[in-house]
């Protein structure tokens, strides 16, 4: 293993969500499954983003472990998930887990990132990046960083417009919601 591996490894696994992802991209790496579940994750957590219905089955305390594990059975034979996914699905109904599944495919992502010898940017904005902006802003970060950076990217119309940019314990909020914010204190005095 890597240094940068065995680092992002440290801290990733140091939460409950990072204990799972640990544990799902360990069995991805040892059955040489990594693609095929990294494909899958990024199918459910882009369903995740379009489906109401689907968050409330990962989200619901009132829907029983069985119910939901009926659920995600059912929803990894329609999406088409490989078979080490569904089954891990199945593992975070039977424990309730399922409410942590957004985190968990991102901490999976930022170890696969950094098996790759990439750092992950988690990049927030008020609307969703083309594909053009995010080639861009990810050649903008590697020539910053020096490094390939994979981004984790997200929504949030509450910032308004702009980006907030992590990498590592560094942070660019270029957000009109902190601009404003910062014009409104300037203003007090």
């Amino acid at each position: 293993m890597d240094p940068s591996t065995g680092t992002a490894r440290a801290n990733i696994a140091q939460g409950l969500s990072g204990r799972y992802a640990t544990a799902l991209f360990d069995l991805a790496v040892e059955h040489k499954a990594l693609d095929g579940v990294l494909a899958s994750l990024a199918t459910l957590f882009d369903a995740l983003g379009r489906s109401d219905e689907l968050k409330a089955v990962t989200t619901s305390p009132m829907i029983s472990r069985a119910q939901a594990a009926a659920a995600v059975k059912g929803l990894a034979a329609a999406m088409q998930l490989d078979s080490l996914t569904g089954n891990f699905l199945g593992v975070l109904a039977h424990n309730r887990r399922l409410a942590s599944l957004p985190h968990i495919i991102r901490d999976v992502r930022a170890l696969a990132a950094a098996r790759r010898g990439e750092v992950t940017a988690r990049v927030t904005s008020a609307h969703a990046l083309t594909g053009e902006q995010q080639t861009a802003l990810a050649a903008k970060l590697k020539a910053g960083l020096g490094r390939d950076v994979a981004l984790d990217l997200t929504t949030d119309p509450a910032i308004l417009g702009g980006l907030i940019v992590r990498v590592g314990s560094r942070m660019i909020d270029s957000s009109l919601r902190t601009r404003l914010g910062q014009l409104g204190q300037a203003l007090k005095g």
